[in-house]
C-alpha cells in the first residue's frame, strides 16, 4: 500500500470508504451477514451449517455471488488494454446502480446480489502481476501490518506502511458508520448514497489513469 503515490493511496481510501459503506447497509438488510467481508460469511456459514442447517443458503449464495464478482472485475481488469482501476469501477458503479434500484423495487435479492456481485468486482482495483495487491473490502491484512508495524517501533526498527494501513482500515470503519447511520436516518435514499460515491471515485480514477505522463 506505501508504495503507491498519494494519488493512488487516496483512490484506495475512497474505496475502502465505499465498501464499508456498502457492507453495513448489506448487513443491515441481510440480517447479520456481509456482502463485502466473506471470512464473516464463512463462519456464519459453518454456524448455520452446525447449528441451522437451513439459514445456509444466505451466506452460501452471498459467498457464490462475491466470487463471480472478483471472476467478473478480474476479466474486465485483464482484458481492458488502458485505465484498468477505472474499467473495474465503472462495472462495479453498474452493480451499485442495480443493487440500488433493487432496494427502491423492494427486492432484497437484487440489493444484496448487485452488492455482493460489485464488491467482489472491486476488489480488482489495485492488481500486481495478475493478483490482487491491495484488499478494499477487507482489512486482516491491513491489521496484521499494522500490528507488525508497532513491534517494529517497539524493537527501534524501520517498517514502511503501518500508517497506511491504519488509513485503510479507518476509511473502511468510517464509511461503515456512514452506511449505518444512513440506513437508520435516510433509509430510503441510504443505497443511492454509494452510487454517488462511487460515480465520484469514477471520475477520480479516469483523471488519474488518463492524464498526461
Amino acid at each position: 500500500m506505501h508504495r503507491y503515490d498519494s494519488s493512488r493511496r487516496l483512490l484506495a481510501y475512497g474505496i475502502a470508504g465505499l465498501a464499508g459503506f456498502v457492507d453495513a447497509t448489506g448487513f443491515l438488510a441481510a440480517d447479520g451477514y456481509f456482502v463485502s467481508f466473506m471470512s464473516g460469511n464463512t463462519t456464519r456459514l459453518g454456524v448455520d451449517i452446525g447449528t441451522r442447517v437451513g439459514s445456509a443458503v444466505v451466506p452460501a449464495l452471498l459467498i457464490v455471488g462475491f466470487i463471480c464478482g472478483v471472476t467478473l472485475g478480474a476479466l474486465v481488469s485483464e482484458n481492458a488494454s488502458r485505465a484498468r482501476k477505472s474499467a473495474v469501477l465503472a462495472v462495479s458503479s453498474a452493480l451499485i446502480v442495480t443493487a440500488a434500484i433493487g432496494h427502491a423495487l423492494g427486492s432484497k435479492l437484487l440489493f444484496l446480489g448487485g452488492s455482493v456481485t460489485a464488491m467482489g468486482a472491486i476488489n480488482n482495483m489495485f492488481r500486481k502481476d495478475g493478483e490482487v495487491a491491495v484488499g478494499v473490502t477487507y482489512m486482516t491484512g491491513a491489521l496484521v501490518r499494522l500490528g507488525q508495524g508497532l513491534a517494529a517501533r517497539l524493537q527501534r526498527r524501520p517498517f514502511d506502511g503501518a500508517a497506511a494501513s491504519f488509513a485503510l482500515w479507518g476509511s473502511l470503519a468510517v464509511g461503515a458508520i456512514g452506511g449505518a447511520l444512513a440506513t437508520e436516518t435516510i433509509p430510503v435514499w441510504a443505497p443511492w448514497i454509494p452510487v454517488l460515491a462511487s460515480l465520484a471515485l469514477l471520475g477520480a480514477a479516469l483523471r488519474l489513469e488518463l492524464r498526461p505522463v
